[in-house]
């Protein structure tokens, strides 16, 4: 009888937790993506949650579910949340220099409106975990670590930066690595506190020692699925560039099954290669940002994976949009140019896009090129 995919990826050399080791072989990523579990799940991905500033002064005296909006329920539906928390939780250090925008929430509200989504991971991989300084950032690990939400992409040095983190969503287990290659300077070191900093490069000797050595590491734990959330790219780009492309490709054949990225503040198209899906950017979830004319930052999804029969199925996209510093489900003149939006960018990647009442669907399983 043929290995299971667990237990294929579980045959892998891995690296030891203290360290980054000396990569192993590659992965072949089997398609239609599979699970050894038959288990059914929803597991949700939104872009940047972004808590300070105004969003924290609107609901730091509650209620804590009130940044959800109508999306409270929803949220709480899934069988697992995951977000790129766009933020640092304290009320200490001060702004970095040389920097345009900081952002900061007081943990004493946030991490209350994070548990009552039942947010289930948090990306720190980003370019503000370290506006106010190493004692908010240290204040911000605390705080995720006393709310119970296990994170990934940052850390008190490199090694740790590099950590995966590893969850049960829905009676599957999802191991989780988290990159960026925005703001150099809070790169982690190798006693420096910071982020998973990488060139978006999967011909980069470097890039591939740390991308690769974090894989295995993830694979130690035998996970159902591993998912690479990844913060990258410039501002305002409704499409990915060519080396971005290249490089999701690249993890996905390294074992990687899901694609989480954002960064750029608007949504992207969605690929889906090899059954698995590429969201390129997701967009914003919560902030309190000024709209930019004509892109519409203030509209995204949230993005659901489904899982059944032992296989990734499709993504279901729900549209949302940002008003009064809250999410809310999309009106239904948001939603059509969400959807209309949604096709138009994914055009480029053959990508197959149903409509499903006011959102979208894209099948997985029977996708493989």
């Amino acid at each position: 009888m043929a290995p299971s995919r667990r237990a294929v990826l579980g045959s892998i050399a891995t690296a030891g937790a203290g360290c980054l080791s000396p990569p192993g072989p590659a992965v072949s990523a089997s398609c239609p993506a599979q699970v050894s579990r038959t288990d059914a799940a929803r597991i949700g991905f939104t872009g940047d949650v972004m808590l300070g500033r105004d969003v924290n002064d609107r609901w730091a005296d509650g209620p804590s579910d009130g940044v959800w909006g109508s999306l409270h329920g929803t949220l709480t539906a899934l069988d697992g949340l995951f977000i790129n928390l766009e933020c640092c939780l304290s009320d200490r250090g001060s702004p970095r220099p040389g920097r345009t925008y900081h952002f900061r929430a007081d943990p004493d509200w946030a991490i209350p409106a994070l548990n009552t989504a039942e947010v289930t991971w948090a990306s720190l991989a980003n370019n503000h975990v370290l506006d106010f300084g190493s004692a908010a950032f240290e204040d911000t690990l605390a705080a995720l670590s006393d709310g119970s939400i296990p994170h990934a992409g940052a850390g008190m040095d490199r090694s740790t930066a590099f950590e995966p983190s590893m969850v049960e969503v829905g009676g599957l287990s999802v191991a989780v690595v988290a990159f960026t290659d925005r703001s150099p300077l809070y790169a982690a070191g190798s006693n420096r506190p910071g982020t998973a900093f990488v060139r978006i490069d999967p011909g980069d000797p470097t890039t591939q020692w740390l991308v690769r050595s974090a894989l295995e590491r993830a694979r130690a734990a035998d996970p159902d699925l591993i998912v690479a959330s990844l913060h990258w790219g410039p501002n305002w780009e409704t499409q990915p560039s060519t080396e971005r492309r290249a490089f999701a490709r690249w993890l996905i054949d390294q074992g990687v099954d899901v694609i989480h990225g954002h960064s750029a503040h608007v949504i992207q198209g969605v690929e889906v290669y090899r059954g698995r899906p590429i969201i390129y950017d997701a967009g914003e979830f919560v902030d309190d940002y000024a709209i930019k004319a004509g892109l519409h930052n203030d509209r995204s999804f949230l993005f659901e994976l489904e899982v059944s029969a032992g296989r990734l199925s499709a993504l279901r996209l729900r549209p949302i949009e940002i008003t009064n510093e809250r999410v809310v489900e999309a009106g239904r003149e948001t939603a059509a140019w969400l959807r209309t939006t949604m096709r138009e960018r994914s055009a480029a990647f053959d990508t197959t896009v149903r409509r499903e009442g006011e959102g979208l669907r894209m099948p997985l399983s029977s996708t493989c090129h």
